[in-house]
């Protein structure tokens, strides 16, 4: 008999890659794999067409979060409305676990897999525990996080892909400058403010920009003369990491430990933000271990930067590959399994 599971949650590419992760995973298996996620995000975006998914469902969701009461109570009345759709999900399709990777957009299957007694089980991205999962973790089988103690699997289900483009880097000859696909101001005028001296020192730049900052940046380092490789999104974006000796980042987990498995050292600006401050304790933690480059956005400084890309490389880059390992979701899945 072929067990149905449905991989729910997203909103963001942090948690979507993890979803992806789980999705093919399973899929590989055997398993008939359901996404449950919301019309808001990107969800569509990533699972509308997947083929490795037998069925997707997009409810009309969104997040509770930082909503004024009003937003609020209309927030929650769309999630019980989509709680029942997903109960109804699973008992027409015998579906026997249940996996959130978080997010609003695991709201309505997370609470449904609760009210239907089905096995459910909670994979938490980030070092603080977020609003949804705090509150469904005690009716979890079990909760998989790389900053829990707790934890049965420590290491992060990333992509094998990152993997097999793992290597140490023992010196900086490239800089990638990472904003994600909406863009990171911060990130980005801060590139502008170092650029120059990067190309005295003769080392190459690469910049994600996102696409509401990308023709503002290009007509600065134009002004600036410097060639650089410039792009706003790029479906492409593994090989242009794995070109880079040394990153600049936002602090979302899945980038955080892409750049972990890739071995490359990283001087982490986390979004202010983020719920929680969560970004910040996910660098953090790499930074107790002496394994990244810290600083808060108010406190950017173009020397200490400039100081960290000559600071050890070689030995960070080991250290990072050696602090993680590339069977998480085989682990997790199979703990699941039994």
């Amino acid at each position: 008999m072929i067990h149905t599971v449905i991989v729910t949650g997203g909103g963001t590419g942090g948690h979507l890659s993890v979803a992806r992760s789980f999705i093919d995973e399973l899929y590989d298996r055997g398993y008939k794999v359901i996404f449950i996620g919301s019309q808001k995000g990107q969800d569509k975006q990533w699972f509308e067409n997947y083929s490795k998914l037998s069925k997707t469902y997009f409810l009309d969701t969104k997040g509770v979060v930082n909503q004024n009461a009003m937003g609020k109570i209309i927030s929650l009345f769309m999630i019980f409305k989509a709680v029942l759709k997903s109960r109804k999900i699973i008992q027409d399709n015998n579906v026997t676990k249940v996996i959130s990777v978080g997010g609003f957009s695991a709201a309505a299957a997370s609470f449904a897999s609760i009210l239907t007694k089905t096995d459910f089980y909670i994979h938490e991205q980030n070092s603080v525990v977020g609003r949804l999962n705090k509150l469904t973790s005690k009716y979890a089988k079990e909760i998989f996080s790389s900053y829990l103690e707790s934890s049965k699997v420590k290491d992060y289900p990333i992509n094998k892909k990152f993997f097999e483009h793992s290597r140490i880097r023992k010196e900086v000859k490239t800089v990638i400058f990472l904003g994600g696909s909406q863009g990171a101001k911060a990130i980005n005028n801060f590139a502008l403010e170092v650029a120059p001296q990067l190309q005295k020192s003769g080392i190459k730049i690469i910049h994600q920009t996102g696409k509401s900052d990308f023709n503002f940046i290009q007509n600065k380092y134009k002004e600036l003369n410097i060639d650089v490789d410039l792009f706003d999104f790029s479906t492409e974006l593994l090989a242009k990491m794995d070109q880079s000796d040394f990153a600049v980042s936002r602090a979302g987990a899945s980038t955080l430990w892409e750049l972990t498995a890739l071995g490359i050292p990283t001087f982490f600006v986390p979004y202010p933000y983020a719920a929680a401050n969560h970004q910040y304790y996910n660098a953090k933690y790499l930074l107790e271990n002496d394994l990244c480059f810290l600083q808060n956005e108010k406190d950017l400084d173009a020397n200490y930067f400039l100081s960290c890309i000559n600071n050890d490389i070689e030995i960070k880059s080991k250290k990072l590959i050696n602090s993680i390992h590339n069977n998480a979701v085989k682990n997790i899945v199979d703990i699941i399994e039994s």
